[in-house]
C-alpha cells in the first residue's frame, strides 16, 4: 500500500482542529494538572481517529466530484492510488482503535465522550451523505462539530464549561466554514462548475455580506466577554481586554486574505502558512498564559 496516500487519506493536518478539545482544562488554569493533560491527550486521538474515519468515507462517497474539483482531484480515492474497499478497510480500522481509546478512561468518562464523539460522528455521516446539500445546514453542522470538541475536552478532564467559550468556538467556526463556502462560490461563478450540490445557494456576495457580518459579532463578543465581571474576576485580571488586539486582528487578515486575496479553499491550510495569522495565535496564546499563569 502507498503509505503517502494513506496518510492522504487520514488527513492528519486536519487533526489541529482538535486542539479545541483542550481548550477548557487551558482556561481554566489547569495545564498543570498531568492528569488532565493525559486524558485531554486520550480525547484528542480518540477524535481524531473518529475524524479520520469520517474522513475515509467523505473520500470514498464524493470520489466522483472529487475528480472534477482542482485541489480534491488529488485525493487517493478519487485519484484511484487507494482502492474503495481499502479505503472501506481503513475507516473501519480506525473506527474499532477510537473504541479501543475509549477504555482507558473510567465507565462514566467513557460513556460521555462516547456520547460527544458519536453524535460528531453520526453527524458528519449524515452531512456527507445527505445534509451538506442544504445551504446554511451544512455550515452550522461544522460549527457544531468544533462545539462538540469543546464539550469532549470539558468531559474528559471534569472541566466546567464556560457559555463564552461555547458561544465564541461556535462563531469562529461558522465564520471559517463560510470562508470555506466562498471558494467554492468563487470557482462556481468563473467557471459555472458546481463543486458542491448547494454551491448555487452560495454567491460571493452573499457570503461576503455573511462574513462581515459574523466577523462584527466575534469582536463584539470577545470584547464583551473579555470585560465581563465573571471572567476579570475568574482571572483576577482587569486587563483581559488586552487579548482582543490579537483576535481583532486575526480576523481582519483573515477577512483580507479571503475577500481580497481569494484564500478561503481550505482554512486549516491558510492557519498553517499565513504567517500573520500564526503571529495572532501564538500572540493571543502567550497573553493567556500569563493572565492566567503568571
Amino acid at each position: 500500500m502507498n503509505i503517502k496516500a494513506l496518510i492522504q487519506l487520514l488527513r492528519p493536518q486536519q487533526w489541529v482542529k482538535n486542539g479545541f478539545i483542550f481548550l477548557p482544562l487551558f482556561f481554566n488554569g489547569q495545564l498543570r494538572d498531568i492528569n488532565g493533560i493525559y486524558n485531554c491527550i486520550i480525547a484528542f486521538v480518540s477524535f481524531s481517529l473518529a475524524a479520520s474515519s469520517i474522513y475515509c468515507f467523505n473520500d470514498i462517497h464524493d470520489r466522483e466530484t472529487d475528480r472534477q474539483h482542482p485541489e480534491k482531484l488529488q485525493r487517493p480515492v478519487a485519484s484511484g492510488v487507494i482502492s474503495i474497499s481499502t479505503a472501506y478497510i481503513v475507516m473501519l480500522i480506525c473506527l474499532i482503535l477510537f473504541v479501543f481509546s475509549l477504555f482507558l478512561f473510567d465507565d462514566k468518562v467513557r460513556y460521555g465522550l462516547l456520547g460527544f464523539v458519536g453524535t460528531y460522528y453520526l453527524l458528519n455521516l449524515a452531512y456527507t451523505i445527505f445534509l451538506k446539500r442544504f445551504s446554511i445546514v451544512d455550515v452550522t453542522i461544522i460549527a457544531i462539530g468544533f462545539v462538540l470538541r469543546i464539550f469532549a475536552g470539558g468531559y474528559a478532564t471534569n472541566t466546567p464549561i464556560s457559555e463564552w467559550i461555547v458561544i465564541m468556538t461556535f462563531l469562529l467556526a461558522l465564520f471559517l466554514a463560510f470562508a470555506k463556502r466562498r471558494g467554492d462560490a468563487v470557482i462556481f461563478q468563473n467557471t459555472g462548475l458546481k463543486l458542491r450540490t448547494n454551491a448555487g445557494s452560495y454567491s460571493v456576495g452573499f457570503v461576503n455580506q455573511v462574513m462581515t457580518v459574523i466577523a462584527a459579532i466575534i469582536i463584539v463578543a470577545y470584547i464583551m466577554y473579555t470585560i465581563s465581571p465573571e471572567v476579570t474576576t475568574r482571572f483576577q485580571c482587569k486587563y483581559v481586554y488586552v487579548t482582543a488586539i490579537f483576535v481583532l486582528a486575526g480576523i481582519i487578515r483573515y477577512l483580507q486574505l479571503t475577500i481580497v486575496e481569494s484564500k478561503s479553499g481550505d482554512p486549516t491550510q491558510v492557519l498553517t502558512r499565513d504567517r500573520f495569522i500564526q503571529s495572532c495565535i501564538v500572540g493571543w496564546i502567550l497573553s493567556f498564559i500569563f493572565i492566567i499563569y503568571i
